[in-house]
């Protein structure tokens, strides 16, 4: 296991626009390691689903000991997401790693990002748009929609690592208008802890985790982390999200052409 410096300066980076945006570092990370460092996507997906499940563990906790995280939503999400999780990683263990399996990776995960930035730069329109529909649904048709919406991040985040963030959070807005932000984003990190790590371990299983990696992005993302949590609230969330949003689905393009 080799600790390579580069590495860990991309997980300060990395970790200063979480801290400052809240978006995933799979949104930012993964597209960093498949296009600047040349790793399959596979690697940087697995690589990084361990490296998410980590920073949001303690995220998890600090949520959890305030009383922010609406555990019967989490529960609902987990429900569907740690079943489609393990059977895409069933699936993705019997495929052969080769350069049609990387381009077909990288294709989801361009859609994932463009999906993203679109969540991002929309989320106000589209929340505002949708949110009123689902005010007035029974609680067992509730309950479903939320365990639908787990499978479909189970599957996205194990093929892409990106999805557990932005899209997550916008959904989560949309069902459930009627509890606190912070209570939402509680959950959703509450519930990435699991379905990250168990999709981490399945992607180290299949062989597709780089350890000296993990270790060189945690080493630098827990220090970049906290720099951006303190110095979130002197930038404003106006000039932040537009450029991300921006950046993201440039990449996504890019990985999509």
């Amino acid at each position: 296991m080799t600790v390579t410096p580069l590495y860990s300066l991309a997980g300060v980076l990395v970790g200063m626009l979480v801290g400052l945006t809240g978006v995933g570092g799979g949104s930012l990370m993964t597209p960093l390691l498949v296009l600047l460092f040349g790793f399959h996507p596979t690697t940087a997906v697995g690589t990084d689903l361990l490296y998410a499940s980590a920073t949001k563990a303690v995220g998890t906790g600090v949520h959890g000991s305030r009383g922010t995280v609406a555990w019967h939503v989490v529960r609902r999400l987990a429900l569907g997401s740690i079943p489609a999780t393990l059977a895409t990683l069933l699936v993705l263990s019997r495929v052969p790693k080769s350069d049609q399996t990387s381009s077909v990776i990288a294709l989801i995960l361009g859609a994932a990002l463009v999906a993203t930035a679109v969540a991002l730069f929309f989320r106000q329109r589209i929340v505002a748009r949708l949110a009123p529909r689902f005010e007035r649904l029974p609680a067992h048709r509730l309950a479903q929609l939320t365990t639908l919406l787990g499978v479909a991040l189970g599957v996205m985040v194990s093929l892409t690592s990106v999805g557990a963030g932005a899209l997550g959070m916008t959904a989560l807005l949309i069902l459930y208008p009627h509890l606190p932000v912070k209570r939402l984003v509680g959950s959703d990190i509450a519930h990435a802890v699991p379905l990250t790590l168990i999709a981490g371990l399945g992607h180290w299983w299949i062989g597709s985790v780089d350890v000296g990696l993990l270790v060189s992005l945690l080493l630098g993302s827990v220090p970049g982390i906290i720099t951006g949590s303190l110095i979130a609230t002197r930038v404003s969330d106006r000039v932040l999200t537009p450029v991300l949003a921006v950046t993201l689905a440039i990449v996504g393009v890019r990985l999509l052409f």
